[in-house]
């Protein structure tokens, strides 16, 4: 029976990692409204309530320059946490849940899809991201 809960946990894990593979960042920016009460992300960004995102994928935690962060997300940052594509995933489905002290009020993203759309369109402003994306061989040219 434990045996049994487990492989469906192990599953249903395994299919939310492979939504957040297929994320839709033009859906992300839409769903990203509900996220700029508190943060920017994009060229001209400014910290507000919440820190900046641009560049949030591949970055430390709590390290942006001029924000004030609780202290449960400057612990974390340093020990070593990096904003990667799991760490989002945890950290947005339930904030308060993931880093007990967070300032972050916001309840979390529930629905995977959007929550994988978010943090695709969270990587259209990484440069992690968009290299990956352009070194792909889809966007390579044809040999020949």
């Amino acid at each position: 029976m434990r045996l049994t809960a487990l492989l469906a946990g192990a599953l249903a894990f395994g299919a939310a990692s492979a939504v957040l593979a297929e994320g839709d960042p033009a859906a992300g920016e839409k769903a990203f409204r509900k996220c700029l009460a508190c943060h920017q992300i994009g060229a001209d960004a400014q910290n507000k309530t919440g820190p900046v995102l641009t560049g949030v994928i591949g970055r430390p935690a709590a390290s942006i320059d001029g924000f004030s962060y609780s202290d449960a997300l400057s612990e974390a940052g340093s020990s070593g946490l990096v904003w990667d594509h799991a760490e989002l995933e945890n950290f947005l489905t339930n904030p308060r849940k993931a880093m007990p002290g967070t300032k972050m009020a916001f309840p979390g993203i529930r629905k995977p899809q959007e929550l994988a759309d978010i943090i695709a369109y969270l990587g259209t402003f990484s440069e992690g991201e968009v290299m990956e994306a352009e070194e792909s061989p889809a966007q390579m040219p044809a040999e020949g």
